[in-house]
């Protein structure tokens, strides 16, 4: 089955915990703080992979989860850093947060982007120590990794895309011009998830890759039939190949009921260049006729899947209209990635500290809950010491 969508929770790695240490050698009585810093926490990374199809990998997947920091050690040792999680998606896909705002675009192939930072390690007690203070009994505990609801959406990146009514012979187009196989039948709606095609040029030094999307009707762009789930996927088509079923009458009709859809739904698909393609004309006694005139049309083709009936003129026709891209043509309107970075965050309102004989509670203490949220999440033990300001407590 094709997926589109996914809805993944990214937790980043927590930082590890800096050591509290003191060097201890014969002969070395006074041989002072030596405890190193904890490791960063791993990221959560989202990478553009252009084997992939579709998120249908991510499908059973729910929470993603990356290691955390290394503990400093003695000897000024420090902390391994979290191993980096690698999340791997189609190229296309597009990172929404829950809000539906975009977080980033992954439109090429090495497109990736951090969707989780890890947290910092935490300061080993050889960093705290002065010429005041030269045997300190405190270190830092890691901070705490970035932790976000993720929304992905694909929209394919292709060539081409078929456009056109139910049953206009789209998936047959595909089958006869391309190595796809989609399900062809005599009937409304036999497509039901978007199928993507490889045709290959006639001296086989160029591919292009055309997709096919199931048929609209009038009202798609409101909800109206199953096109309307896939009109993204025509939004990244550098051409549309409007389909029409050269059988049926009034063709001119037809066409507008399509074009006021591609309007309706916006994202500029009502100004994309066109070829029509009118197809089944094995059916017709005398070549179709449509009487058109509009300027996003820059070509028209008649074609029979039945007999072959102009299958290669409509390759011909692909490869001339779809231009290879000249190496030094501007730069594309949709980056490796876009990413909107929220405000700068102000450091911690406070830090836990490992002391030997607990922790201790630096800066502005938050509220109760938050406060023991955060002893959890380093793993306080029963008994442990909570020094607060000039208060201790026992944590029960």
């Amino acid at each position: 089955m094709f997926n589109d969508r996914a809805e993944i929770h990214v937790l980043a790695g927590r930082g590890g915990d800096g050591a509290l240490s003191f060097r201890r050698e014969k002969y070395v009585p006074k041989g002072g703080p030596d405890g190193g810093d904890g490791g960063r926490g791993g990221d959560v990374i989202v990478a553009a992979d252009p084997a992939l199809r579709d998120l249908s990998s991510l499908r059973r997947i729910r929470k993603v989860e990356a290691k955390r920091g290394g503990s400093g050690r003695g000897s000024k040792k420090h902390g391994a850093d979290g191993e980096t999680v690698e999340i791997r998606v189609p190229v296309g896909t597009q990172i929404l947060d829950p809000e539906g705002g975009l977080v980033a675009d992954l439109a090429t192939p090495d497109g990736r982007v951090v969707a989780a930072r890890g947290g910092q390690g935490g300061r080993g007690n050889a960093r705290f120590a002065t010429p005041t203070r030269q045997a300190p009994r405190f270190a830092e505990t890691g901070l705490p990794g970035d932790e976000a609801e993720l929304v992905l959406r694909l929209k394919l990146v292709v060539d081409a895309a078929l456009a056109g009514l139910p049953n206009a012979g789209k998936s047959s187009l595909l089958r006869r011009i391309s190595n796809a196989k989609p399900k062809v039948a005599d009937y409304p709606f036999t497509t039901i998830e978007p199928v993507l095609g490889t045709v290959e040029s006639a001296d086989a030094t160029r591919q292009l890759t055309v997709a096919d999307v199931p048929g609209l009707i009038e009202g798609a762009a409101e909800g109206a039939g199953l096109g309307h789930e896939f009109l993204a996927h025509l939004e990244r088509a550098r051409l549309l190949v409007h389909v029409l079923d050269a059988s049926e009458e009034d063709l001119e009709s037809r066409f507008a009921t399509i074009d006021r859809e591609l309007a309706a739904y916006g994202a500029g698909l009502d100004e994309r260049p066109q070829l029509v393609v009118l197809n089944k004309v094995d059916l017709l006694d005398r070549p179709p006729v449509l009487a058109l005139e509009d300027e996003r049309v820059v070509g028209v083709v008649s074609t029979s899947c039945a007999t072959g009936e102009g299958i290669e003129q409509l390759k011909r026709a692909l490869f001339e209209l779809c231009p290879v891209e000249s190496p030094e043509a501007p730069e594309p309107v949709l980056p490796e990635f876009l990413e909107y970075r929220p405000k700068a965050r102000r450091g911690p309102r406070f830090r836990i500290l490992r002391t030997d004989r607990g922790y201790r509670v630096v800066g502005t203490p938050p509220p109760a809950e938050e406060l023991e949220e955060a002893l959890r999440k380093i793993g306080i033990k029963r008994g442990a010491a909570v020094e607060i300001g000039d208060e201790e407590l026992e944590w029960q």
